[in-house]
């Protein structure tokens, strides 16, 4: 009745929107950040949003498509959103928690939402310092580090820090899993939120789709002939682009018009393109860098590559799916969740370059099953990772630990 009395009283105008703090790492183009940042939006007539950013942001590195690069950041104070940066230091920066503090204090707000653990720790540890945030804390835990292990230091601090009105959600059941094993969370107050993205319209992934493909196909430099596999990640460990890589040699040796389109930027681009020379695989691996027109890409690709250690639910395997495409991926962390295996895709082990080979070759010789795949894929978005439904959960979210507190 109360979180109730308090909806009509915000949309009657009569108080002022409720403001919730985002806190993160930095702002980038990465699953946690794309998330907080369309919660921001979406829900923008609800409520106020403030950015705290551990570290700095990051600055615009995007590969222009027909606008200068901009960083993520730079969108976001486009569009009226307040952005601190924390300054973290290396190890444990108590500062940090001061700081958060004094924002918190400094912009009214009345909820902290935290992403990801590094967050969640400062944004708790804040409520322990003088002139420290008073508010109730939302902790979503997006992915887990590999190997993820049992630490004692974590299960101490987390009796200490998840207050007994802060609420812990996980973007699949995987994490949750993790949460509770790992860090020693109550499996009963964590609660799955699946990350979401829009929904396509009825009939708009099949309608002008030669015109998309054609336009995709230009901008990625392949041939309309061309068997395209296409992976988006960060080049970065985790992401083990070696294995993909590996993979791809097999597969050029069967399927002479195979090509790989590589997006992204990362610690590992020079290794990987080290590893393309030495394979011989010149002119068949393109690499894009990172690019804001990802979704515009996708069409132009047949088959979707993912080929991590890890993953929580992958923002780019649901925009895979939107797009209608097959996905190719290992086994590992959410990707179950949103792969089911035969059905819209093939998971492999991770690591096993000859197994992710085999369902790549698999598919891009089987056009009739790709096909089937993609359509099932998007009917599994549709119904399990719709962003609507996302956005409302943490909505509801707000709106019960709001009237909590009041």
């Amino acid at each position: 009745m109360l979180a109730t009395m308090i909806t009509h009283r915000h949309e009657r105008g009569s108080m002022p929107k409720p403001v919730i703090g985002h806190v993160l790492h930095r702002l980038a183009l990465a699953g946690a950040e794309v998330l907080a940042a369309e919660l921001a939006r979406k829900l923008g007539d609800r409520y106020r949003f403030v950015f705290l950013c551990l570290d700095e942001t990051e600055p615009g590195s995007v590969t222009p498509v027909d606008a200068a690069p901009r960083s993520m950041a730079d969108q976001m104070r486009d569009e009226g959103f307040a952005i601190e940066a924390m300054g973290r230091r290396p190890g444990i920066d108590c500062s940090v928690a001061r700081r958060l503090g004094r924002a918190a204090r400094k912009h009214g707000i009345d909820l902290l939402h935290a992403h990801q653990y590094t967050p969640f720790f400062y944004a708790a540890l804040s409520r322990w310092m003088p002139g420290g945030f008073r508010g109730h804390i939302l902790f979503t835990e997006h992915g887990r580090h590999y190997p993820d292990s049992r630490k004692v230091s974590h299960l101490l601090a987390n009796r200490l820090l998840l207050g007994r009105r802060d609420r812990v959600t996980a973007v699949g059941q995987f994490i949750r899993q993790a949460l509770a094993e790992n860090e020693g969370i109550d499996l009963h107050r964590i609660d799955v939120i699946h990350n979401g993205i829009p929904a396509p319209a009825p009939g708009s992934v099949t309608e002008n789709a030669p015109a998309q493909r054609r336009e995709a196909r230009k901008r990625m430099g392949v041939d309309r002939h061309d068997l395209v596999l296409i992976q988006v990640a960060r080049f970065h460990p985790v992401k083990d682009h070696e294995t993909a890589i590996h993979a791809f040699a097999f597969v050029a040796q069967q399927v002479p018009r195979a090509k790989l389109v590589l997006v992204g930027e990362g610690e590992l681009m020079e290794q990987a393109r080290r590893q393309v020379e030495q394979l011989e695989l010149g002119g068949r691996v393109i690499f894009m860098g990172v690019r804001n027109d990802v979704n515009e890409l996708l069409p132009g690709a047949d088959l979707f590559l993912l080929s991590s250690l890890s993953e929580g639910i992958s923002v780019t395997l649901l925009e895979a799916m939107a797009a209608g495409l097959a996905i190719c991926a290992t086994r590992v962390g959410g990707n179950p969740e949103v792969v089911d295996h035969g059905r819209n895709g093939l998971l492999s082990p991770r690591r096993d370059p000859r197994n992710l080979a085999d369902n790549i070759i698999t598919l891009l010789t089987d056009p009739h099953l790709r096909a089937a795949m993609g359509a099932a894929g998007l009917r599994r978005l549709k119904r399990y990772f719709n962003q609507q439904t996302m956005h409302r959960a943490y909505d509801d979210l707000y709106t019960q630990m709001l009237a909590r507190r009041t």
